[in-house]
């Protein structure tokens, strides 16, 4: 297995949204470039502007805050206004100058919160282009951007090959505990990425928290984010969630809010079918990084090794932060859905819908050699949509991709990124 964080980082690792931010700027007058704090959104944009305005530096904000429309003007394009959320109004600002002059390649908008939550009340809406850019994958740490996409080469039925060196199962969890973050992932050894994490889950709840909304408990809020990320990857009740943090059903629904808008916790809907009785609604929900959920909680490889339960969520969410990031530049343009019939008779971890309504289903296993007992729920989604569906997946912890029926598949986790 590679040792990632003992590598040396001189240039900049290449995003798998690089090409689709230069495509864009081509054609569109701005784009709103989202993502968590410290996920390389900067580090990314800054090479397509030519002119950068921190507004999380107060002396680069005082103008803004001023009289924004007179500070964007005559400043060489494109723009890139770094952390929007600090300075609200720039929103605003950038939405009059496009409705102006649209010209493309005019802005870049780039932020730690999702601010088109507020939909058609938001300033932004129709008028700048919104591409997220979340945690660096497996992929663009190894470098390996120009590959294809996993979920383009199951729908065009190519081979999964696993990654030459791939790891075993401790080297999956050695993996997801690294998280997407470019600088503990790249840079840092095993402590110092320990800190960094407990650091950053820190100003999250605090500093982030009340600069987005004010007045949150922090106490409160870390109970209800411990509570997340206990049951990440699961469909768990609400009042799971209030019970652990001590809160009413407002509250919860106020701090679900609040950390999604962070960009830290995300829902994965469920999907819904005539063919299929007494489907689940409930959305299943995840902490973004596996690594924040694992800082949360203060495990470390060999805690989360002795927790079966655990080391199941983890690698689901590790296997959702891959595909999450290949979404945006994927061909077959999938949605992503979870499959769950009451009394469990029917549990699909995730599922592909792709144009055109095509299906691929993926099951995350932590067992290096899953048999036929594991495909069986994917059997049924088959057998139940013959004709809409691709391929069945089992990623797995093991070397080796094997077939386990018509259409169904075993292959490594590493697949991913090989």
């Amino acid at each position: 297995m590679r040792e990632w964080y003992r590598r040396e980082v001189t240039d900049y690792r290449p995003r798998l949204i690089d090409d689709t931010v230069l495509a864009m700027l081509d054609e569109l007058p701005a784009l709103f470039l989202t993502g968590p704090r410290a996920s390389g959104k900067t580090t990314t944009a800054v090479r397509h502007a030519a002119t950068t305005v921190r507004l999380d530096r107060s002396a680069e904000a005082v103008a803004f805050r001023a009289d924004p429309d007179a500070a964007l003007r005559d400043l060489t394009e494109p723009v890139l206004l770094d952390e929007w959320q600090v300075v609200p109004d720039v929103i605003g600002a950038v939405k009059r100058a496009v409705d102006d002059d649209p010209r493309p390649g005019r802005f870049i908008v780039a932020g730690s919160v999702r601010g088109d939550l507020e939909g058609d009340l938001w300033p932004g809406t129709g008028r700048l282009t919104r591409i997220p850019l979340f945690g660096m994958t497996v992929r663009e740490q190894l470098g390996l951007t120009t590959s294809e996409p996993f979920l383009d080469r199951v729908a065009s039925e190519s081979d999964l090959r696993p990654a030459a060196d791939g790891p075993d199962l401790r080297g999956y969890v050695e993996l997801l505990l690294r998280s997407g973050f470019p600088e503990p992932a790249l840079r840092f050894g095993a402590e110092a990425r320990r800190r960094w994490l407990e650091s950053y889950v820190e100003h999250l709840l605090t500093r982030d928290a009340e600069e987005i909304d004010g007045g949150r408990d922090p106490a409160r809020l870390r109970r209800y984010l411990e509570a997340y990320a206990l049951n990440t990857a699961g469909i768990v009740r609400d009042t799971t969630l209030l019970e652990a943090a001590g809160i009413n059903r407002k509250t919860g629904t106020a701090y679900e809010r609040l950390l999604a808008n962070l960009l830290v916790v995300e829902s994965i809907p469920a999907w819904t079918s005539n063919r299929l009785k007494r489907l689940a609604l409930s959305p299943k929900r995840y902490v973004i990084d596996p690594a924040i959920a694992a800082a949360v909680l203060g495990l470390d490889v060999d805690l989360v090794m002795r927790s079966g339960d655990l080391l199941g969520r983890l690698l689901d969410t590790f296997v959702l932060a891959q595909l999450r990031a290949e979404l945006a530049v994927t061909d077959a343009r999938p949605r992503l859905y979870h499959v769950r019939q009451r009394e469990g008779r029917l549990e699909i971890d995730l599922l592909a819908e792709l144009a055109g309504g095509r299906l691929i289903g993926l099951e995350v296993k932590a067992d290096a050699s899953p048999g036929p007992a594991s495909v069986r729920h994917l059997a049924a989604l088959r057998d139940r949509h013959e004709e809409r569906f691709v391929t069945g997946v089992v990623l797995h912890t093991g070397p080796r991709t094997y077939m386990l029926g018509d259409r169904l598949v075993a292959a490594p986790i590493s697949t991913l990124w090989a």
